[in-house]
């Protein structure tokens, strides 16, 4: 089995901690906006539209994600209010901040007149490697619970200030979910300007990303919501429908079409 005996807590200064997750979600978040730069850059876009992007979609995907998780963990968050605003000690949903970021984004598109699907398809890759990126402070702090295994690859936290259940043997979920998402990002560079329509790249990504989502929940100890399903399971099941339903309206659009004038 791996142990980790790392401190989640990188440094302290005074009243301010320095996370290992904060760490390298500031790393992922960087690495994401200079890397959408040049692809953006590639496909045509200046990329001061990119930077200007990001001080609109970083703000909103913190928040969003704070929000997510406040909900997933209500109950405590419920008996203690003034802990939501202590978001230096942990606590995003990465859905949340990718509904936040992909807000603050599309209302700055909009602002500026950008097109939406092919500024979209430019970035989707930048933005799931900026996700695994961020998943290595998750894997060094334990804060995303695995279910226990027995396995050759299984992680026990054992440092007094870990996130994740101390001495117990658990799945790398987050790690998991890290490779999947470095998968995803393999495949979407080898999609570029390969697809038929403008948005379906950043539609692939909504997909691929669910799907891996979808199954690694299946090795945390989330909080079930419904169904034996959490948080994020259930939004990836609806970002498949959304998705579906927006790949599939162009199609529908050209039947009605030829049906009224048949």
């Amino acid at each position: 089995m791996i142990v980790i005996d790392i401190d989640p807590m990188l440094a302290r200064i005074g009243p301010l901690n320095i996370s290992w997750h904060g760490l390298f979600t500031a790393v992922g978040i960087l690495v994401a906006v200079v890397l959408a730069a040049r692809l953006a850059r590639r496909t045509g876009f200046a990329e001061d539209h990119v930077y200007g992007l990001a001080l609109w979609a970083v703000p909103a995907g913190v928040v969003g994600a704070r929000l997510f998780h406040v909900v997933d963990e209500f109950g405590y968050y419920a008996a203690h209010p003034l802990a939501i605003l202590a978001i230096q000690e942990g606590g995003l949903a990465i859905y949340g901040g990718l509904a936040g970021g992909i807000l603050g984004g599309v209302l700055y598109l909009a602002r500026h007149g950008l097109p939406l699907g092919r500024f979209a398809d430019a970035v989707a890759p930048a933005i799931i490697l900026g996700q695994a990126i961020g998943r290595i402070g998750d894997v060094i702090d334990g804060e995303h619970h695995g279910a226990p295994a027995d396995l050759p690859w299984s992680v026990v936290y054992v440092h007094s200030n870990t996130a994740g259940e101390q001495g117990l043997a658990v799945h790398p979920s987050v790690g998991y979910e890290m490779l999947w998402d470095l998968a995803v990002f393999a495949v979407l560079l080898g999609l570029r300007d390969r697809l038929p329509r403008a948005g379906m790249l950043f539609w692939t990504y909504v997909v691929l990303y669910a799907l891996g989502r979808f199954v690694v929940g299946f090795f945390r100890t989330d909080t079930m919501l419904l169904g034996g399903l959490g948080q994020a399971q259930l939004i990836a099941v609806i970002s498949l429908l959304v998705t579906i339903l927006v790949l599939a309206a162009p199609s529908l659009r050209r039947g009605k079409v030829a049906g009224a004038t048949a």
